[in-house]
């Protein structure tokens, strides 16, 4: 099916009649959002969606979810939030409080009442904790959940802010520790006129000393307007502390320089590639395919190199392959612990470890590879069948042990401590905290299907329903979910939400794992980029066709769902594809392809769709832009869109501007936009609990 329609002419590229949408706070277009959120609670309130939204409440706010921990000194650290702490607290524990059922939490800073005595909705973003003494943090808040935060010292003995600590205005950027005395910062912030890029991010990065303003501080690099983000941060490792300044160029494009004696050096690798340093070692993962100059071999795009990082800087250019891509594998991560890097890769989108050991210093011995055992329990195994399992170090500097994480779609997040010896075998295997089954799982199974997609390339796809589903053939109300996008992939997981307000009520949820995702590396990705865009939609319509012809759902019965890029998806299944589907719930989208870039941090984004600015691209780009696809001759199932105000990368006119336009045509529209919440939608559990009942109960009254 082509992606051009005649429909194209029907709004020109240079008058918009609904571009007045595009004032997010002003007095007229905030009426037209009340308006729409009116009619949107009026259709879709009621009794099922109460039941729904005190359901899924009731799991965001559940004292007994697993309480993530970062390892800083002798405490973990946790942010929570629960019924009685919306906006959050953070808080510190020990070890040996933390291995018990209830862990005693000491904490530091609670939101809620930061909040309410500044007058501000403040949103959690995170904390940057001083090293070695772990006496300070960098603190980020932000005002309603946007992107643009804040940046204040916080003393963590006294339990205080700091005053007349470190701070850093609302912008767009950051704030890192710069040695490890706590008296020098990295900043990358809006410093004024000029110091921004088009898309929206810091251009210039300086070097704060305490006791000196911040309009003083030297300026260590500039980047150009039309860069992305420009940056840096400080390697605390002990015995290999250093500073690094990141320049990214565009999303699949960046450089890293070292700063040694005011001076920068470029690591020379592929602009396209991701260098990593941990203490005496360069590991770069590539994108594409390299052959370093000067020499005479060929990396595959998708491989992991390593090499020691002062024979890098002296001009070699021998590495140490520790991964390559095959057909159905990528690398998901790589993570490294005290003496060993930790390799997690995907096989057909189920993860596998390996451990590999590098060299002593001085030592002409080769690199060591071993499988990571997870045996244990009285199955020999702690993974259940497609789950995913992630792993991350807990004090890279100190041990070699990790945090273990396995979920499912069925299977009850776990959280465990694994323990690496000098070899790299599994010495033990203690698990720590689980999250309590949320919906009853019994007589539901996941299955893994392939498809074939328009031109042949075999696509996977997980499906969660009840055993019968696919032998009794009487289509069921079905879910599918997906995104495509920024080499993200998709894999199974546990969600609360999802078990209750959709299969415990009968229900299939399905998950496309598409190109333009990562689940098969760099080329799964690259192949769904620009041009090739419509590969993806493709993809995802072979997935649905694919449902309707096992018998799982029919058009009557089949919804789709998707976010941000997997919003731009839904756009595109409701304009080129509008008779696959019953209904459409289309999230904090992209929608206005001719208009992204020059809408909040859109430019940022041109590496993946193209530049509409460009009569070349923009012919391209046309054909998967669904606000110039609308054709009010057409059909097309009803749809919901969803929103934030406060969302500062996505502008929410994408979606505002969308439904004007269909309900103009005289299209089913629902339209929501919540205040708070940034990109994410929503700045607390309860926001979040209200957005997704609105979904599933659209779903419900539309498919079910």
């Amino acid at each position: 099916m082509t992606q051009t329609h005649d429909a194209t002419r029907r709004t020109t590229e240079d008058t918009d009649p609904h571009a007045w949408l595009e004032d997010v706070e002003g007095a007229d277009q905030l009426t037209w959002v009340r308006e729409r959120n009116a009619h949107a609670e009026n259709a879709l309130g009621g009794e099922r969606f109460e039941a729904m939204r005190a359901e899924i409440l009731e799991v965001l706010d559940s004292t007994e979810k697993i309480p993530a921990v970062v390892q800083r000194g002798e405490y973990l650290y946790n942010f929570w939030t629960d019924a009685d702490h919306e906006r959050g607290l953070w808080r510190r524990t020990t070890w040996e409080s933390y291995r018990t059922d209830r862990p005693e939490w000491e904490v530091l800073i609670d939101v809620d009442a930061l909040g309410a005595e500044e007058g501000v909705n403040w949103v959690w973003h995170g904390a940057h904790v001083l090293k070695p003494s772990h006496t300070r943090a960098l603190v980020a808040l932000s005002r309603g959940g946007s992107d643009a935060d804040v940046t204040r010292e916080f003393d963590l003995e006294t339990k205080t802010w700091v005053e007349d600590g470190f701070t850093r205005e609302e912008s767009k950027g950051g704030m890192g520790w710069a040695d490890e005395t706590g008296d020098a910062v990295w900043v990358y912030t809006d410093f004024g006129n000029g110091s921004m890029t088009t898309s929206g991010y810091p251009r210039t990065v300086r070097r704060w000393q305490r006791g000196t303003p911040l309009a003083e501080a030297p300026e260590v690099f500039a980047g150009r307007s039309d860069d992305m983000v420009i940056g840096a941060g400080r390697d605390q490792t002990p015995g290999f502390e250093r500073d690094i300044v990141f320049r990214h160029l565009a999303f699949y494009s960046s450089e890293t320089y070292l700063l040694r004696d005011d001076a920068l050096t470029l690591l020379e690798v592929p602009r396209s590639s991701e260098p990593d340093l941990f203490r005496e070692w360069l590991t770069v993962e590539l994108r594409e395919e390299w052959t370093p100059e000067g020499g005479d071999t060929t990396y595959p795009g998708g491989a992991l190199l390593a090499i020691p990082l002062e024979a890098f800087l002296a001009g070699e250019r021998r590495f140490e392959v520790l991964y390559t891509p095959s057909a159905r594998t990528s690398l998901a991560g790589a993570t490294w612990t005290r003496h060993h890097l930790v390799l997690n890769i995907l096989d057909d989108v189920s993860n596998r470890l390996e451990v590999v050991t590098p060299p002593t210093a001085g030592s002409e011995t080769p690199w060591r590879r071993r499988p990571l055992d997870l045996s244990g329990g009285t199955d020999g195994t702690v993974v259940p069948a497609l789950a995913t399992i992630a792993v991350s170090a807990i004090d890279p500097d100190t041990s070699d042990a990790l945090w273990l994480t396995t979920t499912g779609f069925l299977t009850p997040t776990t959280l465990s401590r694994l323990d690496l010896d000098a070899d790299g075998a599994t010495t033990s295997l203690e698990p720590l905290k689980s999250l309590p089954a949320y919906f009853d799982a019994s007589g539901l199974e996941v299955e893994q299907h392939f498809v074939r997609s328009a031109d042949g390339t075999r696509v996977p796809y997980f499906q969660v329903a009840a055993a019968e589903t696919t032998t009794d053939r009487n289509p069921a109300p079905t879910l599918l979910y997906g995104y495509g996008g920024f080499e993200i992939s998709r894999v199974p997981a546990y969600s609360g939400s999802v078990g209750r307000a959709w299969l415990s009520r009968g229900g299939v949820y399905v998950v496309a794992n598409i190109r333009g995702g990562g689940e098969y590396g760099p080329r799964w990705h690259q192949a769904a980029l620009k041009e090739n865009r419509h590969r993806a939609y493709e993809d995802f319509a072979a997935v649905a066709r694919d449902l309707a012809a096992r018998g799982v759902a029919d058009r009557a019965h089949l919804g789709a769902q998707g976010g941000s890029n997997g919003g731009l998806l839904m756009g595109n299944m409701l304009t080129g594809y509008p008779e696959l589907f019953g209904a459409i719930v289309c999230q904090v989208p992209l929608l206005d392809m001719k208009r992204y870039s020059h809408l909040l941090a859109g430019a940022s984004w041109m590496a993946e769709y193209g530049d509409p600015d460009d009569p070349e691209q923009w012919e391209f780009i046309r054909t998967f832009s669904p606000y110039h696809l609308i054709d009010e001759n057409r059909d097309y199932p009803p749809i919901l869109f969803t929103t934030s105000t406060r969302d500062d990368r996505v502008h929410p006119g994408h979606a505002r501007k969308m439904a004007a336009r269909l309900i103009e045509a005289g299209k089913d529209v629902t339209s929501y936009e919540n205040i708070e919440g940034g990109h994410g939608g929503a700045a607390t559990n309860a926001q979040a609990a209200f957005m997704q009942a609105l979904a599933f109960e659209f779903l419900w009254q539309r498919i079910g």
